[in-house]
């Protein structure tokens, strides 16, 4: 036990470094909003109009599996170079392991998370008749009538 005790100490120096951070610049804080710090910035741009529509949630939802996966992959590639060694035990947690993060993942196939791509796009188009001519709007904002 004598041997974790200086990683219980940073962990709880880290602890109580953020939180007490965080209490500070709450309570210390000068608060004077104004219309130019309470402005959306971005990239040195102010925005001229709201966006169009907001960013899907499912993109969100894609990116934390890619980094869970990512993980996975992580700890992976070390149990495969030393699973000999491990034994059945080894084998036992490397499986719950797995069944702990592929459960998720399922769910969001479940869900339908990732079907969000062109190929759904196309999916349901093609099921439509395909009309004489296709109108659309052109960059003006114009309505046009392709050939």
């Amino acid at each position: 036990m004598a041997q974790y005790l200086p990683i219980l100490t940073m962990i709880v120096l880290v602890i109580l470094f953020a939180s007490l951070s965080f209490t500070a610049s709450i309570l210390l804080g000068v608060k004077r909003p104004t219309k130019a710090k309470t402005a959306p910035y971005e990239c040195g741009i102010v925005p001229e109009q709201e966006p169009v529509e907001r960013f899907p949630v499912k993109f969100y939802l894609v990116a934390l599996t890619f980094i869970v996966l990512d993980v996975e992959i992580i700890f992976l590639y070390p149990f495969a170079t030393v699973f000999r060694s491990l034994g059945g035990y080894g084998i036992a947690i490397m499986g719950v392991f797995l069944l702990v993060l592929i459960v998720p993942f399922a769910y969001l196939l479940s869900v339908g998370a990732l079907d969000w791509g062109p190929v759904r796009q196309v999916a349901s188009r093609i099921d439509k008749p395909c009309p004489d001519s296709v109108e659309y709007r052109d960059y003006a904002g114009r309505n046009a009538v392709a050939p």
